[in-house]
Parts: structure tokens; C-alpha cells; sequence
């Protein structure tokens, strides 16, 4: 009987400004030449990272498999067959960990209910990263991924997040598309309660990194230009 493949998880950079050796562990540069088959968002960007980790398999030899928006479940579950094979996949996503804030969890769940044995490796996460340099409350934080692009129902939900920070003593993290960035910093800035406690963290890992928490009063002072850079937001009352 042929032994299973296993499922990978595999991390990217940040960020193209940075030198993968000082972000990816070791680990990952030798693992990926043990692997033919990948699930990724982007077909061109994916390729690319490859080749940056030094990939020896000439890159049209590898499969990509698409993970999208278009993708269907009956699709999904097809991309693990060859795992039944021997064969191990890996997981690559756009920016950081896959399957945070990532399509990769429709996957992981699928390869859960196909009993495949599934491999998490260690690699940046914007989010860990932020509420780490944040000096916000790390044993009860809530990620609640994208806020509503409506500007009427951002600033209901910004002001329910404020609340929620003081009532349960907990991190408020979020993210916004980089191009809504700066509208969504005034939004946070022109709704929250002068004292509520807000980090803005920026191109985290890279050279431009901008990490700063400061009340919502010291903010209306100085605000920075963060316009079409990945951010992360986060609350504390």
C-alpha cells in the first residue's frame, strides 16, 4: 500500500524588499525541492517565490493549482488526489502564513475530513507580528479581518470594536485593503474616544517598517502616510 503525502503549509515573505534568508527559515528552502504539486492564490507570484527560495526543479515542471475566488469545493478537494499517491503538496499564499486570512483554510479543511496528515511551518505572520510589537493585551485579542467598505457601517462597526476592547479588556486587530488604507485611518481617528489606544502597523519585516501605538489625540497630531502600504490595525481601550 502506498504511503500517503503529506500536506505543507508553507510561509512567504512580507514583502519582495526583503532577503528571504532573513525571514524563511532553512527548513523551507530544502523542503520545497522534495515537492511537485502546489495550491496557490497567485500562479505568477508563486513561481516567483520559488525561484527566490532557489528552487532546483525547473519551474514549468511544477503543477500549480489555482485557489481563488472562482475556485469551486469539488475542485479544491481534487488538488490533494495525488497525495493518496505519495506525493506531498504544499500551501504557498501571498504574503505570510497560509490560512490566516487566506483561501488555504478551505483547503486544511478538506484535508482534515481526507484524514491528511497536515505540516504548519514556521514563518512571519503580520498579524502575530503587529499585536506582538503593539504592547496591547496578547492573551485575549480578536482578528476580524476586513471592516465593511460602506463608510457608514465602518465607522458603526469601528465604534462596536472600540467597545468591545474596553467591555472584554481585549485587542481589536483588523486590516483593510492598502488603497483604503488612509480612509479608514481617518474613520478610526475621527470616531474613537480620545484615550482609546490605537497601533498602526506597516510594511512589518520590511525596511520601511513603521510600527507606533499611540492614543487617538496624539494621532490628530501627526498623521502618517500609509497609503497603498499592508497595514495592520489594532485597538485597546
Amino acid at each position: 500500500m502506498t504511503k500517503k503525502g503529506k500536506l505543507f503549509l508553507i510561509p512567504t515573505s512580507l514583502g519582495d524588499e526583503c532577503e528571504t534568508v532573513d525571514i524563511i527559515p532553512i527548513k523551507i528552502n530544502q523542503l520545497i525541492n522534495t515537492i511537485d504539486e502546489y495550491i496557490v492564490e497567485n500562479e505568477k507570484s508563486a513561481r516567483y517565490y520559488l525561484k527566490r527560495m532557489g528552487i532546483k526543479t525547473p519551474l514549468q515542471e511544477i503543477i500549480l493549482h489555482p485557489l481563488n475566488q472562482h475556485t469551486n469545493s469539488n475542485e479544491i478537494s481534487s488538488y490533494l488526489n495525488s497525495i493518496d499517491k505519495g506525493k506531498n503538496i504544499g500551501i504557498i499564499s501571498e504574503a505570510g502564513c497560509p490560512a490566516i486570512a487566506d483561501p488555504g483554510s478551505e483547503v486544511v479543511k478538506i484535508a482534515h475530513r481526507k484524514n491528511i496528515n497536515i505540516v504548519p511551518l514556521v514563518g512571519p505572520s503580520s498579524i502575530l507580528l503587529a499585536l506582538m510589537a503593539s504592547g496591547f493585551n496578547g492573551q485575549n485579542f480578536t482578528f476580524n479581518g476586513y471592516l465593511p467598505k460602506e463608510r457608514g457601517e465602518r465607522i458603526t462597526k469601528i465604534k462596536d470594536l472600540e467597545k468591545q476592547a474596553q467591555k472584554k479588556n481585549q485587542t481589536q486587530i483588523f486590516i483593510e485593503t492598502p488603497y483604503r488604507n488612509m480612509h479608514l485611518l481617518e474613520d478610526i481617528v475621527g470616531n474613537c474616544a480620545g484615550l482609546t489606544m490605537l497601533c498602526i502597523a506597516c510594511d512589518i519585516t520590511l525596511p520601511t517598517e513603521f510600527i507606533k501605538t499611540k492614543s487617538i489625540n496624539d494621532w490628530k497630531k501627526q498623521m502618517p502616510d500609509i497609503n497603498k502600504k499592508p497595514a495592520i490595525f489594532l485597538i485597546y481601550k
